[in-house]
């Protein structure tokens, strides 16, 4: 496979290719994968390079003038996208995480992929602006072409326990409040102890049909005359130098934010830019509210790891990684008029983790250098085998060797794995267990993305960003909470202690923030009136020009997006196939 800096081709350079794909992510790699071995040219373009460097990421820079917007909130976010991506800042990215690398946001995920639910598509009379234009039922063949590429084990819902053969916990959850709820992790085939990252991924294959640009930012998309049908675009490098590309037919899969700003800034025919006419594009902006509800004890941890924890399960010669969580039944989420939404357990790091210390000390920062030196010198046994994991982590150990290393852990420890993992390969001391919620968001139209009047380094005008946390949204995680603890104690498990905003009622009082998955942007719709793209994800009224990833999403359910906005791709890419076979 070709793979080229724009930089290297000069000024002025014209780029022919069949299919241009936008954004080197999880969705326009996979679109790209799906014409590997075809007669198709195949043009992907990543404002990226093969890391991430600090001048491109300023591109991802936006204004945002909604949530979150509190202290707090900035605080929680630092916290938690901060420490997946070196290069994020909470100041550049008010909102969102974007990295502008071959592989996209994968860079910074921790590979957590779950299938929505069928209520997700619904239209339901509680979610003003719900329903997809199709059922659960029209993706389901696509799914499981997704998890193969997620290197994903079987979608078993919420009955694993049958797939794993062994019978549920006892006693269950009143099946008309709560179900369980199942995530997996996308492993990488590349390194056994990462997750996924689409990038290096990609780059294992050589197809001759396919060619990835990098550095290669688009700021236009250009149509004819009449704004009806796409023609080509002009890309640019960070440093200004400026290029074209032809093409018969192009997807856009930059991002939720950046597929609506690309939309709205090449206004050259239509004033309020393309898919626009009815100023729907950049509306109904969606994230996954999420929020801490509660925590347990130390003495609470084993018993509750124990039912939702993470579980392994062989399948095709792997072992396959799954969490459990708990979510509203479709009875429940009828009665009460709630949103989709889940919570899930994660572990708490103690005050005087030793890693933690060894690091503030040796970086000068310990404001508590006699405390974090007795942290240090009390666990000898934890640094030992951080540096054994460390080390099993480097070249010296056979990746063959790893793989069935880490195989068996999963299938025997999977509490542990996760926690390594999540750790960086350092083992933690504990303090409990952070119970946490997600939910869904329901359509808003005056949740939104529009253009600043400031402009990037390249002069394109930034994304203003109006995100807005519903009541609906605060209401739905606290209704969850209540019940999961109630049926904690029906059952005879701990019950958690509920934050003080959970407990009491105040949702105003809620610390939320978003988590990464930005959906909705240029939703998908029957009309143009109500929508950007329709049921194939063509922007409506402009032949040739489509749209992959989550912001085609017209709901968005509680599931991290990954799975789902692949599945779209890989439909997509059928489609395509068959659009430009008869073109």
């Amino acid at each position: 496979m070709e793979v080229a800096d724009l930089g290297s081709l000069g000024a002025g350079a014209t780029i022919e290719a069949d299919l241009v794909i936008i954004g080197g992510g999880p969705a326009g790699l996979t679109i790209a994968r799906e014409f590997f071995g075809t007669t198709t040219r195949v043009l992907v373009l990543e404002s990226g390079r093969l890391k991430e460097e600090p001048a491109i990421t300023r591109l991802n820079a936006v204004e945002s003038i909604g949530e979150p917007s509190s202290e707090a909130q900035q605080l929680k976010r630092n916290d938690f996208h901060g420490k997946n991506s070196p290069t994020w800042s909470g100041a550049e990215q008010a909102f969102g995480v974007r990295c502008r690398v071959l592989g996209g946001s994968s860079q910074a995920w921790f590979g957590k992929s779950a299938p929505f639910d069928p209520i997700d598509f619904a239209a339901r009379d509680w979610v003003p602006h719900s329903g997809w234009p199709f059922g659960r039922e029209a993706l389901d063949p696509f799914l499981d072409r997704a998890a193969a590429v997620l290197d994903l084990g079987p979608l078993h819902g919420d009955n694993l326990w049958e797939a794993m053969g062994v019978a549920p916990p006892q006693p269950p959850f009143d099946a008309e409040l709560l179900k369980s709820f199942f995530w997996q992790f996308a492993r990488s085939r590349l390194n056994k102890t990462d997750f996924m990252r689409f990038g290096p991924e990609f780059l294992t294959f050589d197809p001759p049909n396919v060619r990835v640009l990098l550095n290669a930012t688009v700021t236009r998309i250009d149509t004819n005359a009449e704004g009806a049908a796409f023609e080509g675009l002009e890309i640019s490098t960070i440093d200004g130098v400026r290029s074209r590309v032809r093409a018969r037919a192009c997807v856009l899969a930059a991002s939720g934010v950046e597929n609506p700003r690309l939309l709205l800034a090449s206004n050259r025919v239509h004033r309020d830019g393309l898919g626009n006419q009815h100023d729907v594009v950049g509306r109904f902006l969606m994230d996954h509210p999420g929020a801490r509800i509660g925590r347990f004890e130390a003495a609470d941890t084993p018993a509750m790891l124990r039912r939702f924890g993470f579980f392994g399960l062989k399948h095709g010669g792997r072992a396959h990684m799954y969490s459990h969580g708990i979510a509203p039944s479709e009875e429940l989420q009828r009665r009460e008029r709630l949103l989709n939404c889940a919570i899930y357990m994660l572990e708490d790091r103690a005050p005087n983790d030793p890693w933690d210390a060894l690091r503030r000390l040796l970086s000068s920062r310990s404001k508590r250098p006699l405390a974090d030196v007795m942290a240090v010198a009390s666990s000898p046994g934890t640094l030992a085998k951080g540096v054994g994991m460390r080390l099993f982590d480097s070249h010296l150990v056979p990746e063959r060797l790893k793989g069935l290393v880490v195989d068996a852990l999963i299938d025997y420890f999977p509490n542990f794995v996760v926690r390594e993992a999540e750790a960086r390969g350092l083992p933690r001391k504990l303090a409990g267990l952070h119970v946490d919620g997600i939910t869904e968001q329901p359509p808003d139209p005056q949740s939104r993305i529009t253009l600043s009047d400031r402009t990037d380094p390249l002069g394109l005008p930034i994304a203003r960003v109006d995100w807005r946390i519903a009541e609906e949204s605060r209401r739905t995680l606290v209704s969850l909470a209540k019940t999961a603890s109630a049926e904690f104690a029906r059952i005879g498990l701990p019950t958690p202690r509920l934050e003080d905003w959970v407990a009491e009622d105040r949702i105003a009082d809620s610390v939320i923030i978003d988590m990464g998955h930005t959906l909705g942007t240029t939703r998908m719709s029957e009309t143009p009136k109500s929508g950007v793209v329709d049921a194939t994800c063509r922007v409506h009224g402009v032949a040739g020009l489509y749209v992959a990833g989550g912001s085609v999403f017209p709901t968005s359910g509680h599931a991290n997006p990954t799975l789902m906005i692949l599945a779209l791709a890989i439909r997509l890419a059928d489609q395509l196939k068959a659009d430009m076979g008869r073109a």
